[in-house]
């Protein structure tokens, strides 16, 4: 037994999920045509950063470094504790880490939908506690998000060739040393949004280049009960999915390992957050 949520909108055309999976009702008018469409719009833009090939896409400076072990301190010792509360964040499948950290000691990286604004400390959650470092959309680091952006490890992607070229040297560094990754290959947010959107392949370029094992995680939603209804706006409560990792063969062709690995991992997320038919493909890149 299946249900079919078409009638929510174009974006939703012929969207259908298991009879136990909750889906809310959208809380904006997606695009039907365009899944990259960003709906969320900049904060307080107040400054232009040029992201190009003198910007400190890894800033090692003190400061950095004190304010980045700041925030993951707030983010653990209050963020995670709220998350609980506010969404009723449950974590399923997060022992397949802990299963496989051997596999991780050189470095991983992490997937995830793009749902909302608290869906990176989801993500932190269920890596137990490590830092990541995150490739963002570069404009709103010029906005009131950007000290956050920063400080919780995010690395502006950017336009110009001097630019992408330091971005590439500060990812190799990254791997080099064995750091945890998180990207959003949906590229950008949809607030409460529950189909699966296509998949930017170049965020699967990376884990092809340096052999990194891949996590899929994905966020589901459920109805929000008991206390918790009489807060938090009718908001759905949370559970993100960890699935097993995907790990790359680096002696395949790149361009079709790079595709198997982001099919691989859209078609995990689909199965773990019960999506029985979804209206976009993997990619449409």
């Amino acid at each position: 037994m299946v249900k079919d949520y078409s009638s929510f909108g174009p974006a939703y055309r012929n969207f259908k999920v298991r009879e136990d999976v909750y889906v809310p009702e959208p809380v904006e008018e997606f695009s039907g045509e365009n899944p990259f469409t960003r709906m969320a719009p900049i904060r307080g833009k107040n400054k232009e950063i040029n992201f190009d090939g003198t910007y400190a896409y890894l800033d090692k400076s003190l400061k950095f470094k004190f304010l980045h072990t700041l925030v993951y301190l707030i983010v653990w010792i209050v963020g995670f504790p709220l998350n609980r509360i506010r969404f009723g964040l449950k974590i399923e499948g997060r022992e397949k880490i802990r299963r496989n950290r051997k596999l991780f000691a050189g470095g991983v990286m992490t997937v995830c939908n793009h749902v909302h604004r608290w869906d990176m400390v989801c993500v932190l959650q269920a890596m137990r506690y490590r830092m990541a470092w995150i490739p963002m959309y570069a404009e709103p680091f010029n906005g009131k998000d950007g000290f956050k952006m920063k400080y919780v490890g995010g690395i502006p992607i950017p336009e110009t060739f001097s630019g992408l070229s330091k971005f590439d040297e500060a990812m190799k560094e990254l791997h080099e040393r064995k750091k945890w990754i998180h990207i959003f290959p949906e590229s950008c947010s949809w607030k409460f949004y529950s189909p699966l959107r296509p998949f930017k392949t170049g965020a699967f370029n990376f884990s092809y280049k340096y052999a990194l094992p891949v996590i899929p995680m994905v966020i589901s939603f459920r109805p929000r009960t008991g206390w918790r209804k009489w807060f938090g706006n009718g908001e759905p409560l949370i559970t993100i999915h960890v699935g097993d990792p995907i790990i790359p063969d680096p002696k395949a062709p790149r361009k079709e390992e790079t595709a198997r690995i982001r099919d691989l991992a859209h078609k995990t997320m689909l199965e773990m957050a019960g999506i029985v038919s979804n209206p976009w493909p993997s990619s449409i890149d």
